[in-house]
């Protein structure tokens, strides 16, 4: 797999993200059940969208895929060309593909703000845990565990969200969620 993932940054396919209010985002997504060579393609696609959106996470019901698959990329570095060229140079991937993950332990507490492609324009303070320990599968079904902290335990827990069907603004109190819905709905909308 790691070989297939060289030169993702120059190869793929660009997905269409879907934005809020769409229902594919509060759906909970299926397992995956079949680990193919499409499995791998669409892997490789989510990560050149990732890369190119730009963000550090991509979720399949982003994409408008309701399986519990999720790419993240904490690590990588984007670099403008030169002032204002709006062409980028990336580098330092560290790639990593979540195929039904389950968070199995957590610990601590801590805020970050947040954004994500689904809702472009918003950033809000977000309460997640500190560390959390994952289960999930590779490309092929193999199964792995691994532990994550800061950064990477915040990214897996908001994508990981993504595949129960929430947004990370239903993380926020009911009054902001509400405000930001009609606000993101409204924008759909004069988008239409």
């Amino acid at each position: 797999m790691e070989k297939m993932l060289e030169n993702y940054e120059l190869s793929g396919s660009e997905l269409e993200i879907i934005t809020y209010p769409d229902p594919v985002l509060t759906t909970v997504a299926s397992e995956v059940e079949e680990f193919n060579e499409d499995l791998k393609e669409l892997c490789k696609n989510m990560l050149y969208t990732m890369y190119h959106a730009p963000g550090i996470g991509l979720a399949g019901p982003q994409i408008g895929i309701g399986k519990r698959i999720f790419v993240l990329d904490v690590d990588f570095a984007r670099e403008e060309t030169s002032e204002d060229s709006g062409e980028f140079v990336l580098s330092d991937f560290n790639p990593k593909i979540f195929i039904n993950p389950k968070i199995i332990k957590t610990e601590g507490q801590t805020t970050y703000q947040e954004g994500c492609l689904s809702l472009p324009g918003i950033y809000e303070d977000v309460k997640r845990f500190e560390k959390v320990e994952v289960e999930y599968q590779d490309t092929d079904g193999n199964m792995h565990t691994v532990e994550a902290e800061e950064l990477f335990a915040i990214c897996i827990q908001h994508e990981n969200d993504h595949l129960d069907g929430k947004v990370f603004i239903d993380r926020l109190s009911n009054l902001k969620k509400t405000f930001f819905k009609k606000k993101l709905i409204k924008a759909k909308k004069q988008e239409g």
